[in-house]
């Protein structure tokens, strides 16, 4: 599959349009979705199975995960290059016209990635511009166990080569300020990230980008913003509950914890006062 496919590979994709054809043909079926998990650079390997998934098995959007468009991240993701998801894109819209249908592609792209540059997320924040994307929930990269990826986060180097002491280093986006950067190129369009871009495409030598053109990537004037960015998750999210004020107890009146009493620290009960025994005696 990388970094390309092996030719002993088999590509033929008539087995699985056959399944496909025998599951909607199935008494009780209407509908069979795919939305996402497509390698599409296999895919575009049959036009024939491209079209079958088009016009009968997407239900308005595709994801996919091109991942990036710059060779950088993306020989170290051991992904195609961004020429397959033009290619998928290209059929994808011509097979969803023939069948007079409205559907979508959702390309998923990733900041941060081990091997990626600020210029990297530069190039990406301008193809998505000119390609009208805007993202909304974007993924940063994480270390998680069992990746490559992570091999290369912790050591600075590239396992997908051999590994000397002359080896290639890797690019490493540490730091939160880094970080945002490379998320804020992802959400170029949000005018949160704007004063962090204008500072970095100064500082990039790329100042001919900050303007009130079509063709800038972020405009000169600043919005009244709160400064900071609210996923939509969290939008739509309940606030944290208001803490009441906890009731002092009163002479002759008992309280629990559902009547005032706070929590018990330890979870043993405390011996009672003796002015309370003496209550209980009377009554």
């Amino acid at each position: 599959m990388y970094p390309g496919i092996c030719p002993n590979l088999g590509t033929n994709h008539d087995p699985l349009i056959k399944i496909y054809r025998r599951a909607r043909a199935l008494k009780g079926i209407k509908k069979i979705l795919i939305g996402s998990g497509l390698r599409y650079d296999l895919a575009v390997q049959s036009p024939e199975y491209v079209k079958e998934l088009v016009q009968h098995h997407v239900g308005g959007y595709l994801k996919i995960a091109p991942e990036h468009t710059e060779q950088g991240p993306l020989t170290k993701m051991m992904k195609p290059g961004i020429g397959s998801y033009d290619k998928f894109k290209q059929m994808f819209e011509k097979f969803s016209a023939e069948a007079g249908k409205k559907q979508y592609l959702i390309p998923y792209f990733i900041a941060a990635h081990p091997g990626t540059s600020d210029e990297d997320m530069m190039n990406l924040a301008i193809w998505l511009k000119k390609n009208g994307f805007r993202a909304d929930q974007v993924q940063t990269f994480y270390p998680s166990p069992m990746a490559t990826a992570t091999t290369m986060y912790h050591t600075n180097r590239n396992p997908l080569r051999k590994i000397t002491r002359e080896s290639e280093t890797v690019d490493i986006v540490r730091g939160d300020k880094r970080r945002r950067l490379h998320k804020a190129f992802l959400r170029y369009h949000d005018a949160n990230n704007w004063p962090l871009l204008r500072e970095a495409l100064k500082s990039m030598g790329r100042a001919d980008l900050i303007g009130n053109g079509k063709h800038h990537l972020i405009p000169t004037w600043q919005p009244l913003t709160d400064g900071g960015y609210t996923s939509a998750r969290r939008k739509n999210s309940t606030s944290a509950p208001v803490k009441l004020a906890v009731a002092k107890p009163s002479k002759g009146r008992i309280l629990t914890q559902h009547t005032g009493l706070p929590p018990r620290v330890t979870g043993s009960a405390k011996a009672a006062s003796p002015e309370l025994k003496s209550s209980r005696k009377a009554r």
